[in-house]
C-alpha cells in the first residue's frame, strides 16, 4: 500500500451563468451541445466541468487554482478550449512530481440531459487527465439560483500521487 504522505486529494468548484449570446455554444466535458441554446458566459469556452476538475487537480498537487494558471484577464486565453487548459494543468502537475489517480465530478443543471453524452465527456476528460474521470449529472429540483435556470455548477474531487518519492 502507498505511503499516505505520497497521496493527496483536492476539491474544485466552478459556476457560470447562462449567456444571452445566441451564437455562444454550450460546452461541457469537452462536448459541444449544438442544439442546447446559448452556452455559458466565460472568458474561455466556460466548460464548468473541465474547470472544476482542473481546480481539484491543481489543489491536490498544491499548485493553486485555475485562475492563477489561466487568468481570465489574459487576452490570449479568450475563447480557449478548457480541455486544452486541463491538459496544460496536468502537465504542470506532472512536472511538480505528482500524477493524477482519478477525478470525480457532479454537474448541477436541469437541461440538457448529460446521460446521452456522459461516456464521451468522461473519455474526453480522462484522456486529458491521463487517469479515469467520472461525471454525474444532478437536477436542481427548482432550488436556488441554479433552480431558477441562472447557470450551471460543478463540484469535483481528485486524487494525485507523488511520483518523485
Amino acid at each position: 500500500m502507498s505511503d499516505p504522505a505520497n497521496i493527496r486529494v483536492g476539491q474544485g468548484f466552478d459556476i457560470h451563468p447562462w449567456s444571452e449570446d445566441p451564437d455562444r455554444r454550450l460546452v461541457l466535458g469537452g462536448v459541444t451541445f449544438a442544439d442546447a441554446g446559448p452556452g455559458l458566459v466565460g472568458h474561455s469556452d466556460a466548460d464548468v466541468i473541465a474547470h472544476a476538475i482542473t481546480d481539484a487537480l491543481l489543489g491536490a498537487a498544491g499548485l493553486g487554482d485555475i485562475g492563477s494558471h489561466f487568468p481570465d484577464t489574459d487576452p490570449s486565453l479568450f475563447g480557449a478550449n478548457s480541455i486544452d487548459l486541463l491538459r496544460a494543468a496536468v502537465s504542470n502537475i506532472r512536472k511538480a512530481g505528482w500524477e493524477p489517480v482519478n477525478a470525480d465530478c457532479t454537474v448541477v443543471l436541469d437541461a440538457p440531459k448529460l446521460l446521452p453524452v456522459r461516456a464521451e465527456m468522461e473519455q474526453n476528460l480522462s484522456d486529458a487527465v491521463g487517469a479515469p474521470v467520472t461525471v454525474k449529472g444532478k437536477r436542481t429540483e427548482g432550488v436556488g439560483s441554479l433552480g431558477r435556470g441562472e447557470g450551471v455548477a460543478c463540484w469535483a474531487v481528485a486524487l494525485v500521487r507523488e511520483t518523485s518519492a
